[in-house]
C-alpha cells in the first residue's frame, strides 16, 4: 500500500511541479475579458494595491499576453456582439496585448450541453450553414482586420464535443462529416482573412483522453485542419492534474499540434456576492486547496506548471475580471435581470481589488 501511495504522489508532483529541465516556456498567457466592455460600462472600478488601475494593465502587470473575446451573432443584450468585439479589440491591442476570437456561431452561450445556432440561421440547411460558417468568420476577421486589430488566433466553436450548431453540425453515431464540412469554412475563412491567424479547435475533453482522441481523431479522419488544440480544464468537473498532464501530452504528441488551456479557474470564496447562484460553489474543492486568494493563485500556478510540463504552449484564465457589477448578468437575454454566477470565481474581489498573489508565468 505505502509503495502504491507513493507511486500516486509522485504522478501527481509530475504533473504540476515545475521542471526547467523538460518545460519549455509557455507564450499564450491568457485572459478571456469578454465581460468586460459591460462591466466597465457600467462603471466598474479595478483596483491594485488599493489604487484605482486599468484592468488591461492590472492583467498585463501579472503576466498575461493574450486576451480571448467571445463573440455571439445577435445577443439580445448587444454585448459580446460584432461591434463590441471590434471596440474591445480596439482596447486590447492598444496595449500591446494579443487577442484571440472566440466563435460561438449562437447568439448565446454555446457548450458541450447546448449549441444553439443564431436565430438568422435556425432554419439554414447544412449547405446553407457551411456558407453562413464562411462568411461570418470572414466578416468578423476582416473588419478586425481593416482597424488593425487583426486577430492573432481564433476559435471554429466554443467547447464543442459533440459538434456545433445542432442538429446540422451535431455528431451522431460518430458521424463526423456534418460537422467537419462547418470546421472546415471556419479554417479556410480565417485563412482566407489573415494567413498567419492560427486557429484552434476547442473542446472541453480535458477529462476523458478517450473522448478527447474520439472527437480529434474524428475530424482529422474527415478531413479538418487546425492549428492548436484547445482543451477547458476546471478542476472540479475535469479531474486530476495528472490526468490533465496525460491528455495534454497525449494530444500534444498524436496529432502533431500545439495544445492550449483555453479555459481554466478557481475560487477565492465560498460566498455569493449577489441573487445569482454561483456556478461552482466554494465549497467544491480540487487538491484540499481552500477557497481563498492563496488557494485560487496557487491552483491557477499548478495548472500552468502541469500544462508547461506537459508541453502546452499556453493557459487562459476564464472571466478573471467578471465580479458582481448590477447590470452584468449571465443571460443575455436578460442582462439587468440576472446576476453573476462567476463572483467567486474572478481574480477581483467583490470591490474590484486584485489577488495579489496570481500571476500568469512562461
Amino acid at each position: 500500500m505505502r509503495a502504491l501511495r507513493a507511486i500516486l504522489i509522485a504522478a501527481v508532483l509530475i504533473a504540476f511541479t515545475p521542471s526547467p529541465a523538460q518545460a519549455a516556456s509557455m507564450t499564450m498567457l491568457g485572459a478571456d475579458v469578454s465581460s468586460l466592455q459591460r462591466s466597465l460600462d457600467l462603471g466598474a472600478k479595478y483596483y491594485k494595491n488599493g489604487t484605482a488601475t486599468d484592468p488591461y494593465d492590472i492583467l498585463k502587470g501579472a503576466g498575461a499576453n493574450y486576451m480571448r473575446l467571445r463573440v455571439w451573432n445577435n445577443p439580445a443584450s448587444g454585448y459580446n456582439n460584432k461591434a463590441k468585439v471590434l471596440q474591445q479589440a480596439k482596447a486590447i491591442k492598444a496595449k500591446g496585448l494579443k487577442l484571440l476570437i472566440d466563435f460561438h456561431y449562437s447568439d448565446t452561450w454555446a457548450d458541450p450541453g447546448k449549441q444553439y445556432p443564431p436565430v438568422a440561421w435556425a432554419s439554414h440547411s447544412l449547405t446553407q450553414l457551411q456558407t453562413d460558417v464562411y462568411n461570418y468568420t470572414y466578416d468578423v476577421c476582416t473588419s478586425l482586420k481593416a482597424q488593425g486589430t487583426t486577430p492573432d488566433s481564433v476559435q471554429i466553436g466554443n467547447e464543442i464535443n459533440v459538434g456545433m450548431l445542432w442538429p446540422r453540425g451535431q455528431i451522431v453515431s460518430s458521424n463526423f462529416t456534418p460537422l467537419a464540412s462547418l470546421l472546415k469554412q471556419g479554417y479556410n475563412a480565417t485563412k482566407a482573412c489573415n494567413s498567419s491567424t492560427q486557429v484552434m479547435i476547442h473542446t472541453a475533453n480535458s477529462d476523458s483522453l478517450t473522448n478527447a482522441r474520439w472527437f480529434y481523431d474524428g475530424i482529422k479522419a474527415a478531413g479538418v485542419t487546425w492549428d492548436i488544440t484547445a482543451l477547458s480544464y476546471y478542476c472540479m468537473w475535469h479531474g486530476t492534474l495528472a490526468n490533465l498532464y496525460n491528455v495534454i501530452t497525449d494530444l500534444r504528441t498524436r496529432y502533431a499540434k500545439p495544445v492550449v488551456v483555453a479555459e481554466t479557474a478557481y475560487q477565492f470564496t465560498s460566498a455569493d456576492a449577489d441573487s445569482e447562484k454561483n456556478s461552482i460553489p466554494g465549497t467544491v474543492l480540487c487538491d484540499s486547496i481552500p477557497s481563498t486568494f492563496a488557494g485560487q493563485a496557487q491552483q491557477f500556478s499548478w495548472v500552468q506548471n502541469t500544462a508547461r510540463n506537459a508541453g502546452a504552449i499556453g493557459v487562459f484564465y476564464w472571466e478573471p475580471t467578471w465580479y458582481a457589477i448590477k447590470g452584468n448578468g449571465w443571460d443575455p437575454a436578460n442582462i439587468n435581470g440576472t446576476g453573476d454566477g462567476w463572483d467567486n470565481m474572478a481574480t477581483f474581489d467583490w470591490t474590484g481589488n486584485v489577488n495579489p498573489n496570481l500571476t500568469w508565468t512562461p
